[in-house]
Parts: structure tokens; C-alpha cells; sequence
């Protein structure tokens, strides 16, 4: 009898030891995935210059290459997003990697300013599917009680990719402009190409959670919940597009701000991994924070964080301010930002998980996507300081408003209850 039940208490271990793998694994999966993808969107924000001095073009047509990017992401995001619901999420995410990674590579070998737009907009798609697909992955893998932290942790990989692409910027730009010349920034796309290796991990690794399994449907069901449940959805794209503005209005031509005011590449590279370890910190907290008080109003929070601090990220006139306002600044958006994934997978049916969120994150972003071009525009013909502040105040009133006038349903359970047991 004792030997059954020391046999028993073996075998829960083990299975206690392979859950804690998993969730892990799927945890880190989509982190690096984000982190990664990141990495190569904002690659392209430090040598905006040096691109429009190789193809002959000017700041805001490069700026364009941004904005198409953003623009094509629900495409990605459709795809992949009911692959996902429809056969796994592991399969599209190792996709979904290879192609971002690919496409990077083709962006650096761009003979001409259109190829290289049309490389960006493909690229777009590629990372508009990223998103969704490893944020339902790592969430469904992990206990409700931490899926604020976790929620964090996740969307913060996109601050790390900027932060990366800073360093390699700051460390890796120099060296190779010095060697290429004008086509020194084609070698940061080149480095864009490393990701691919991340699919052999997911391969190995990663599993199907078992919250999938347990929400597959029909295809005639999973058509049907799409109507049943699209005002949601409309909702969590207007509040996608508002946080979308929040942090592209203050991340993608933030270089070229800092730019314009004199500061050398290099001090720029510096501040930007500053702004990026602010960004990590306040996901991190707000996220965590976000279990106790609620999602809402975490993000609100945070938002309100952003009006104030306004003045020092803009119009600061000392190093010493610029860097507390940036880093302040990334604190508060990437705080707000924290909560997202965990909010937007818990307002979101179960066999839509792979898609819904997705793509409601992706056309929010669609809809902000004009916010580089908008900003580079204004800020030639007037400055980038009175254009990003004068529209960044406008943008955080107005999320404050659109996300606590919205639904909520933390800590909700992504599996199903058996007959008569008790939700987790």
C-alpha cells in the first residue's frame, strides 16, 4: 500500500514537472517570438536617414514603409489566426517565424525603394500573425492567478526587440557602415534573419495546450460565433486603434525626433534601450498589478501616467530630464500595453481564442498605422516636438475614455469545467 502510494506521489511529481515545462516552454515561445519580430520592425526606425539617403527618397517616404507594415499586420493575423484555431497553435507560430525572418533578409537586399516597400508590406503580414498566435499559446498554458504577470511578460518582448535593435544599432551599425558605406543598414535585415532558428525550438518543445483541444469546433460553429460575437469585437479593435497610437505615436519616429534636435546616433541608441527598460518594467508591474485591481483599470492607469508626463518627454531641456521622460513615458504606454494580452484573450470565446484577439489587435493596428507618416508629415512642417505632443495628448484622453467604458472578464477560466467540478 505504501509502495502504491510513494509510486503515486512519483508519478504527480513527474506530471506536475512536464506541466511546469510546458507552460515554460509556450511562455517563452511567444515571448522570443514577439521579441524577435519586434527586432525587425524596429530595426528600420534608427537608419530611416541612411535608407533615404541610399534610395534617393525622403524621411516621411520612409516613414510610408512603416505604416505599410502596420497596415498589412490583420492580414497576418487572419491567417495565421485561424490556422491557429483550427489546427494548433504550434504549426502557424513556426510559420509564421520563418517567414518574418525570411522576409527581413529580402528587406536588406532591396535593390530599389519599391521592392523595399513591397518587402515591408510583406513582412507586415508576417508579423501581424506573430501576435495572436503566441499570445494565446503562452496564456492558455499558464494558471489564471498569473496570467496578469505573464500577460507582462509577454507583450513586453516587444520593448526587448526594440531594445536589441537598439544595441545592434548602437554596436553592430558602425562597424559595418564603416566597411559598406552607404549600405551599412542593409546588415541590421541581415541580422533580422537569425529568428528562423526559434522554430526549431517551438518544434522541439512546444505543445498543444490543452485549452485548444478542449474549444475546437465546426467549421459551421466557428463561422456562426464570429457574427454572434462581433459587437465585442468591434470594441476590442477601437481600443486596439487607440492603444496603437499610444505606442506607435510615441516609439517609431521618436529617433528621428531625438534626430532633429541634434542628438548623435549613438546618445539615440542609449536612450532607446533607457525608454526600453522602462517599457519592461511598467508591463511587468501593470501587468501583475492589473490581477488585483482589474484590467480596466490598470490601463487606465497607465494611460493617465502618459498625459503626465508628457512635458519631460517632449520639451525637456536637459539629458538628465529627456531620459526620465522617456523612460517614464514607455513605463506608463508599455504599461497599459502590459495588460493586453490577458484582456483581450479573456473577453474572447474559446474556440475564436487564435483569432479574435488577433485580429482585433491588428486591425486596431491598422488603424493607427498612418500615426508615423502622420507624425513625419507635421513634423518637417512644423517640428517633431509640437507634432508627437500635440497628438499624443490628444490620443491618451481618448483612451482613458474607450477602455473604462469597455467590458472586462478577469481571471476567467480558458478550459472547460467537467460535470459537477468547480472552475480554476
Amino acid at each position: 500500500m505504501a509502495s502504491t502510494t510513494s509510486q503515486a506521489a512519483v508519478a504527480a511529481r513527474l506530471i506536475t514537472k512536464a506541466e511546469r515545462a510546458q507552460q515554460r516552454n509556450a511562455v517563452l515561445a511567444g515571448f522570443l517570438g514577439w521579441t524577435l519580430d519586434a527586432f525587425d520592425f524596429f530595426v528600420l526606425t534608427f537608419v530611416i536617414d541612411d535608407v533615404a539617403r541610399s534610395f534617393g527618397r525622403t524621411r516621411p517616404q520612409i516613414a510610408l514603409a512603416l505604416t505599410l507594415a502596420l497596415a498589412t499586420r490583420p492580414i497576418g493575423a487572419i491567417l495565421f489566426g485561424i490556422m491557429a484555431d483550427r489546427w494548433g497553435r504550434r504549426l502557424p507560430l513556426m510559420i509564421n517565424v520563418v517567414m518574418y525572418a525570411v522576409l527581413s533578409v529580402l528587406s536588406g537586399l532591396a535593390p530599389s525603394y519599391g521592392i523595399f516597400l513591397f518587402w515591408r508590406m510583406l513582412f507586415g503580414i508576417a508579423m501581424g500573425g506573430e501576435w495572436g498566435v503566441g499570445a494565446s499559446l503562452a496564456l492558455e498554458s499558464v494558471s489564471p492567478k498569473w496570467r496578469g504577470l505573464f500577460s507582462g511578460l509577454l507583450q513586453e518582448g516587444y520593448a526587448l526587440g526594440n531594445i536589441l535593435a537598439a544595441l545592434a544599432f548602437r554596436f553592430a551599425y558602425p562597424h559595418f557602415a564603416a566597411q559598406w558605406g552607404a549600405d551599412g543598414w542593409r546588415v541590421l535585415f541581415f541580422i533580422g534573419g537569425l529568428p528562423a532558428l526559434l522554430s526549431i525550438f517551438i518544434r522541439k518543445n512546444v505543445k498543444e495546450p490543452e485549452a485548444w483541444h478542449e474549444h475546437r469546433t465546426d467549421w459551421n460553429t466557428y463561422w456562426r460565433s464570429m457574427l454572434q460575437y462581433w459587437p465585442r469585437f468591434l470594441y476590442m479593435v477601437l481600443m486596439m486603434t487607440v492603444l496603437g497610437f499610444m505606442s506607435h505615436g510615441t516609439q517609431d519616429m521618436y529617433p528621428t525626433l531625438l534626430r532633429s534636435v541634434g542628438f548623435a546616433p549613438t546618445r539615440i541608441a542609449d536612450i532607446t534601450v533607457i525608454s526600453g527598460i522602462g517599457a519592461i518594467i511598467g508591463g511587468l508591474i501593470f501587468g501583475h498589478y492589473s490581477d488585483r485591481i482589474g484590467r480596466r483599470k490598470a490601463m487606465v492607469l497607465g494611460s493617465v501616467g502618459c498625459l503626465v508626463v508628457i512635458p519631460f518627454w517632449i520639451a525637456a531641456h536637459s539629458l538628465p530630464l529627456i531620459v526620465l521622460g522617456v523612460f517614464l513615458m514607455q513605463f506608463f504606454v508599455q504599461g497599459a500595453w502590459g495588460v493586453v494580452p490577458a484582456h483581450v484573450n479573456e473577453l474572447a470565446p474559446g474556440h475564436l481564442r487564435g483569432f479574435m484577439p488577433g485580429f482585433a489587435y491588428q486591425m486596431g493596428i491598422l488603424g493607427a498605422a498612418s500615426i508615423p507618416t502622420i507624425e513625419a508629415w507635421l513634423g518637417e512642417m512644423f517640428t517633431y516636438t509640437q507634432a508627437m505632443g500635440g497628438l499624443m495628448a490628444v490620443v491618451f484622453v481618448l483612451a482613458m475614455i474607450i477602455i473604462w467604458l469597455g467590458p472586462e472578464a478577469t481571471g476567467v477560466s480558458f478550459r472547460k469545467a467537467p460535470m459537477g467540478a468547480v472552475p480554476e
